[in-house]
């Protein structure tokens, strides 16, 4: 088994720790205080050492126990230690790894000290209190500041030889923060105007040492950055390229950790303290390029793929990153990608962290509850929100594209909703954010962001869902005398209910007239879609007319004789035969070739089809036949009379297929 030893008390040096504690090896952990050691994980195969070690015993360590490889993951400004260490491996012979810290990019007004020394000169020339958090060892060369006491406040780790140093420093205890990071840009943004800081003193800690964090605060809090350059130019590799020069170099295996993350409607300010660190610990951040700007860091590895087979292509392009974060707009679990990705990252370890979706957060701006609003979007989808809307009070939409907006608006409008109130978000969570009220008629010439959520609220939504619309809804004829047959509201309530559909069926509606039939299967099959086939002229004209009234987007009019027109037609689950032509068996036939579970309702008034289908009865074992007989009253003077109509057989076939 191999041994490795890795000198560290940083964030880097505990997860490098963490991930050797994963592999077939013996690892020496150095730390220079039990509050390090209380950091690291525990394994049978890890040994910590929880103390400094003088250069003598570096040595001694090395010799005695002739470690494969030794790692230095020693924080960038101890620079004697990284001496140290480079020696005793050369004196042992010991193959030595340097794990560097990367640089950050500082704010174009910041102030440069090469050391602390300078930094104090500096600082001696100028006007304001001061905010350290440089740490507690160089706190003594701050106290030769003119008036120090009085000017500078430290932060330092809540140890008690930190307050020590403080109070040799001569420090109050009102002038000292004693606490452990990391610290979000509002906390040191906080500490601030606290202090009333004009100056913030840090070191180039890097993303682990939250220097961006520092940068941010002080630019929003008004103060200026001066940065204590490190001791020396290094050569050496960051956390993920030691990690996969590790794996090349012993066999061990690195299953990426792969964050999926909500970044909520955009800002950082609507974004979780966990999504905020997910972000920060990645060695490679995933996701769309406008979120990508959003949220990354300066040197910080970003990579452009919005597709979950993208996504998945990133992380496997880069095996030297060990940590990626997937950032998703909104929630995780709301029209997110992160359902389709996640069957794809098998071989990685996954965590999923939610975020504030765009529903809670436009019906919080608004006031209202979301816990009955219906969701949908229509961002990279093909949808007809008409039916959502009429039947639902409340719905929430995502659109996607320009004049998105707009153009629902228009397409309510147009179906006789124009007076649904539409509440429009846009830019949410930003300073720029707008939200616009009015009815739908009244917002469809507006121009609105391509990215944009709306709330529709239907004050009078059709609660009715079941079927059997009245005859008289629907257009029957184009000139006096003239009418074009039409299944009645009973026998196509009944039909209906035998045919079971489904919310995303594929229907096809043989014969279909007027289209009553298909009309209430495209109702129904709200996010399905409907095939009306139809020879006759007039009874298409009526089948466009009606569709346009009842707003019925997801019927499509197919124009000839079944089976002929239907072969290119998208394989169906339903089927309603209402006129056949005497081509019922060919029709039978087609359909069980393109689905043999396709679920068929017919329906047979004269003699001749009822024969026709009875014949076909066991050769496509249709699996049911009911006779239908109906009488409607009719006014007889004073009195009515009960008339009875044709008598209707309704046959009903399933999971049929012994077609020849």
């Amino acid at each position: 088994m191999y041994k490795l030893c890795v000198f560290g008390g940083t964030t880097e040096g505990r997860e490098l720790v963490e991930f050797l504690n994963t592999q077939p090896c013996r690892v020496t952990a150095c730390v220079a205080t039990e509050y390090g050691q209380t950091l690291l994980p525990e394994g049978e195969n890890l040994t910590v050492s929880a103390r400094p070690l003088p250069v003598g015993e570096i040595g001694a360590l090395l010799q005695a126990e002739r470690f494969d490889l030794v790692i230095d993951a020693t924080h960038p400004y101890a620079a004697s230690i990284t001496r140290s260490i480079a020696a005793a491996c050369e004196a042992a012979g010991v193959e030595h790894w340097r794990l560097l810290r990367g640089a950050s990019e500082a704010p174009e007004d910041a102030v440069f000290a090469e050391n602390t020394d300078e930094a104090v000169r500096f600082l001696s020339g100028t006007e304001g209190n001061i905010l350290l958090t440089t740490g507690s060892k160089e706190l003594s060369k701050f106290a030769a500041l003119p008036d120090f006491a009085a000017r500078c406040w430290a932060r330092v780790l809540p140890l008690p030889a930190s307050l020590e140093a403080c109070s040799a420093a001569g420090l109050s205890p009102s002038h000292i923060f004693a606490l452990q990071g990391p610290f979000s840009r509002e906390m040191d943004e906080a500490m601030l105007h606290r202090t009333g800081a004009r100056w913030l003193v840090t070191k180039d800690g890097g993303a682990a040492g939250g220097f961006q964090e520092k940068a941010a605060a002080a630019r929003h809090a008004g103060a200026r950055l001066l940065v204590i350059g490190r001791p020396a130019q290094e050569t050496g590799s960051s956390l993920p390229e030691t990690i996969g020069a590790l794996c090349a170099r012993f066999g061990f295996s690195c299953r990426p950790q792969v964050t999926v993350v909500g970044i909520g409607p955009g800002s950082e300010a609507a974004q979780t303290g966990e999504v905020r660190a997910a972000i920060r610990a990645a060695d490679a951040l995933i996701g769309a390029r406008r979120m990508l700007e959003a949220v990354a860091r300066p040197g910080q590895l970003a990579l452009d793929a919005i597709a979950p087979e993208a996504i998945a292509d990133r992380i496997r392009e880069h095996p030297q990153c060990r940590r990626f974060t997937v950032v998703m707009s909104g929630d995780t679990g709301f029209f997110s990608g992160t359902k389709k990705l996640l069957p794809l990252l098998q071989d990685c370890e996954t965590t999923v962290l939610p975020g504030l979706s765009s529903l809670s957060y436009l019906c919080a701006r608004l006031g209202v509850s979301y816990e009955s609003v219906v969701p949908v979007s229509l961002h990279g989808r093909v949808h007809d929100i008409v039916p959502d809307v009429r039947r639902n009070k409340t719905v929430f939409v995502l659109v996607g594209g320009e004049g998105g907006m707009a153009a629902l608006c228009q397409r309510l409008t147009g179906a006789g909703l124009g007076q649904v109130r539409v509440s429009v978000g846009e830019r949410l969570s930003y300073p720029d954010e707008r939200i616009t009220r009015g009815t739908a008629a009244e917002l469809a010439e507006r121009t609105f962001d391509k990215l944009s959520v709306a709330l529709l609220e239907n004050p009078s939504p059709d609660a009715v869902v079941t079927h059997g619309l009245p005859d008289e809804r629907f257009q029957r004829s184009l000139a006096p005398g003239h009418v074009v047959p039409m299944t009645k509201s009973e026998v196509r309530s009944v039909c209906l209910s035998k045919l079971q559909l489904t919310a995303d069926a594929v229907c096809w509606d043989v014969g279909a007239g007027t289209g009553s039939v298909a009309i209430e299967m495209a109702l129904q099959a709200a996010r399905g879609s409907v095939w009306a086939i139809e020879r006759e002229a007039d009874a298409l004209t009526l089948l466009e007319q009606n569709r346009a009234a009842f707003g019925a987007e997801n019927l499509r009019l197919v124009s000839g004789s079944a089976p002929e027109v239907c072969r290119d037609l998208p394989a169906p689950t339903h089927a309603f035969l209402g006129g056949t032509g005497g081509q019922v068996r060919e029709i039978l036939q087609l359909l069980l070739e393109k689905n043999p579970h396709v679920r068929i309702v017919a329906t047979a008034v004269t003699l001749e089809s009822a024969a026709a289908l009875t014949a076909c009865m066991r050769e496509f074992e249709f699996s049911e036949c009911v006779s239908l007989s109906i009488a409607k009253a009719r006014a007889a003077g004073p009195y009515h009379l009960m008339a009875g109509q044709n008598p209707i057989y309704i046959f009903t076939l399933q999971n049929g297929g012994n077609t020849p």
